[in-house]
């Protein structure tokens, strides 16, 4: 799996040090080892990986990419920012820390929801547009994979 988003990277950026993709790779499959299993069925880890090809499929830094594999790390284990920070860079840790801060807050209804939502993707991207790449890509997985949710989580 790994080789599929190495080879998507080296056909648009053939000189990219893609070290950092995979230790990123390695890394959150460790960290959704013993994680809930999608309701798919699929092993967690299935989600990160294809947010990261959809990532490549975009031509994005591997930066960027490091940061879609582990953008749920923060939020589903018990790793924290600064272990991501100490392992990979600050640039990394902040671009899992805006996807993990886009995802927190619980809405009263879903105009509150859609306006709270808009209101963070513009905060996010003024910071580092990347965060909000990453965010839709992720949402766009969820997309694909919307069949094998429950009804009241497809909204």
């Amino acid at each position: 799996m790994l080789g599929n988003i190495i080879n998507q990277i080296e056909s648009y950026n053939p000189n990219a040090d893609v070290g950092v993709v995979v230790k990123a790779y390695n890394y959150a499959e460790m960290a959704h080892s013993n994680a809930q299993t999608r309701f798919s069925g699929e092993r967690y880890f299935i989600h990160p990986y294809n947010v990261a090809l959809i990532l490549a499929d975009l031509h994005v830094d591997v930066q960027t990419i490091a940061a879609g594999l582990l953008h749920d790390v923060v939020e589903d284990t018990g790793i924290t920012y600064n272990e991501i920070k100490r392992e990979f860079s600050e640039e990394i840790a902040d671009m899992v820390d805006g996807v993990t801060k886009l995802s927190k807050v619980k809405y009263r209804n879903k105009e509150e929801r859609q306006a709270e939502s808009l209101r963070k993707m513009i905060v996010a991207m003024s910071k580092d547009i990347r965060v909000v790449i990453i965010k839709l890509a992720d949402r766009l997985h969820n997309i694909r994979t919307l069949e094998y949710m429950p009804a009241e989580k497809q909204y």
